[in-house]
């Protein structure tokens, strides 16, 4: 399966808001059909949270990970594997921690 086209959310949905012609879309975009500019279109209304995105049973699989914690003894806080997965982490990732007004903030650092 090739990798998903990257699409400017915010270009897309001005083109559309100010009514440009579908075929004039498709083609500034490099859209090859009109059911990839719809597809993109629907995704950029999601993402400006103007449609509400329909929850499958994959959806609440991937929500069904634990992103609770707790502090140990040793003053230590764990993060679930799967979670650290979730997030993209890797093995020697570096954070800074800030205390922020709602809680703690981790910060990936190089």
């Amino acid at each position: 399966m090739p990798a998903k086209k990257k699409v400017d959310h915010k270009k897309l949905l001005e083109a559309v808001e100010s009514g440009k012609h579908q075929a004039e879309i498709i083609k500034e975009f490099n859209f090859n059909n009109a059911t990839q500019l719809k597809m993109h279109y629907l995704e950029a209304l999601i993402d400006a949270g103007m449609v509400h995105e329909i929850k499958t049973t994959r959806a609440s699989a991937k929500t069904a990970i634990p992103k609770e914690t707790f502090v140990s003894e040793l003053g230590s806080v764990a993060i679930s594997k799967e979670l650290i997965d979730e997030m993209g982490f890797a093995v020697d990732d570096k954070f800074e921690v800030r205390k922020t007004k709602t809680g703690i903030s981790l910060k990936q650092i190089d």
